[in-house]
């Protein structure tokens, strides 16, 4: 089976995938080079009335909810085409924090229109790779050849400064030095910049996927072999023959949870079983001494442990990798720390125990069917149905009777058939879906409104752009429309 790359990406209503919606989808294949496949991919998706968006991430993309309903696709139709025409067998799905963003909506939108929220990503030879991990990786380690931006601190971008999600507007400092003013960022638009990288539109989907390919080409140009070893080991097999219970050694670790002071990368040590098939890995940047006084068993924090997903195609690497260049330097840690912790570590099994054993984190429940994807796996009856439902007329959907086993399926079925076939709703059907729409667009109208009066009385967007009077026009004239 032939293997390609597809490089996507989404620009969304909001920051959440549960709630909010994806309203532009960019794409373009290569082949194992990197060398471009076919034309790109460019499609709008339909934002449907039970939905406001929010105000500040509509001024950044400047997709205004009219022009997805004009111009774009229906969530039905969108996930019939990307798996027929995108999703191919063989396609290796990649983004830039694709894992924890866009993935996550792409799962959701699946989900809501009946298709199979995972599938995607692994069956027929799929799968799929994060290039911000790679990114992070690569200028700890191997930074040769390529200028890495510096953005001005600030309290926000202290620890976190290169997830897409901040809009900061800072100018990168064009030096590889670093002063107590500056710190790391690995934001694409600034990469691009630095190395003379084409990024005329940042946050349009489409330039931001030319821009992906070209930053890919250029670590694969400068750090071949790094690339190389980092695109292998992206599949969670490879990863646990590294990062184990069984065997466990240290390893290095790129994070966002890193600081980026030490650009976001450490060295880390499995510890004990987490939830849902993760470890929790210790990082040897900090005593355990230390972390044994900072132990809070009552909100169940520990600063120096976090969650290993081995399927999230972490950026790791053996810690032999460690003796080449200035690593060390590059992320603040040194060999000597890193064993002295790792053997006081071995010393304290009971803080390894009360890690295990600490209560795990509460999340809120899940408002509705949409939102309760992770509430569990459909059984196989229920799949054939989903295929079933996706594949029916109008005419079939209003006389569909069958029994789901799962419980969320009934009204996931009921909001499917509102959005995409509502004369296949009889009268109580269509008074249940106007009232969830209204619980759903009250739920999120205080946020919108109070966020649509920031911009009209500042003029100015959370990041600080001149706010667009035709964009804010619009949004005001959705907002009208959906009352």
């Amino acid at each position: 089976m032939r293997q390609t790359f597809f490089f996507y990406d989404l620009e969304t209503s909001g920051l959440n995938p549960r709630e909010d919606r994806i309203m532009q989808f960019a794409g373009q294949r290569t082949d194992m080079n990197l060398n471009s496949i076919g034309d790109p991919v460019n499609l709008l998706v339909k934002l449907d009335d039970d939905t406001l968006p929010s105000p500040d991430a509509i001024m950044v993309t400047k997709i205004t909810p009219q022009q997805t309903k004009s111009d774009g696709l229906s969530e039905r139709e969108f996930c019939r085409y990307v798996m027929d025409e995108i999703f191919t067998p063989g396609t290796i799905a990649t983004g830039y924090n694709s894992v924890r963003f866009d993935d996550e909506f792409m799962r959701a939108i699946f989900w809501r229109n009946f298709f199979d929220p995972y599938e995607w990503q692994w069956r027929d030879g799929r799968s799929r790779w994060d290039l911000l991990d790679v990114v992070r990786l690569t200028r700890a380690l191997r930074p040769e050849g390529i200028n890495w931006p510096f953005q001005k601190k600030t309290k926000k971008s202290a620890n976190n400064t290169d997830s897409p999600a901040d809009k900061s507007a800072d100018e990168p400092n064009t030096t590889d030095e670093q002063d107590d003013d500056l710190i790391a960022t690995n934001r694409l638009e600034l990469i691009t910049k630095l190395n003379g990288i084409e990024h005329a539109h940042a946050h349009d989907a489409l330039s931001d996927v030319e821009a992906l390919i070209s930053v890919t080409r250029l670590i694969r140009e400068k750090q071949p072999k790094l690339f190389e070893y980092l695109f292998n080991i992206r599949d969670k097999r490879h990863v646990s023959q590294l990062v184990n219970l069984k065997k466990p050694q240290p390893f290095v670790y790129a994070s966002g949870r890193y600081s980026g002071k030490f650009n976001k990368t450490t060295i880390a040590y499995p510890l004990t079983e987490g939830r849902n098939n993760t470890i929790l890995v210790y990082d040897l940047r900090y005593s355990p001494e230390r972390t044994m006084k900072e132990l809070d068993k009552k909100h169940a924090y520990f600063p120096a442990v976090k969650e290993f997903s081995a399927n999230k195609c972490p950026a790791v690497a053996p810690l032999g990798v460690m003796s080449v260049g200035d690593g060390w330097q590059r992320i603040g840690l040194d060999e000597e720390t890193v064993n002295k912790n790792l053997e006081s570590l071995l010393k304290h099994p009971e803080m390894v125990e009360d890690i295990h054993n600490a209560p795990e984190p509460k999340f809120e429940p899940a408002i509705d069917p949409e939102s309760a994807i992770y509430d569990g796996f459909l059984k196989d009856q229920d799949h054939i149905r989903a295929e079933s439902i996706r594949n029916s007329s109008p005419e079939q959907l209003k006389n569909f009777h069958m029994k789901f086993d799962d419980p969320r399926l009934p009204e996931l079925l009921l909001h499917y058939k509102a959005r995409n076939y509502p004369v296949a709703l009889d009268e109580n059907e269509l008074k249940t879906w106007e009232e969830y729409r209204t619980a759903r667009l009250n739920r999120q109208a205080p946020a919108f409104t109070k966020a649509l009066e920031r911009l009209k009385t500042t003029g100015k967007t959370l990041r600080g752009d001149d706010v667009d009077p035709y964009i804010l026009e619009e949004l005001s004239l959705w907002y009208q429309s959906l009352l």
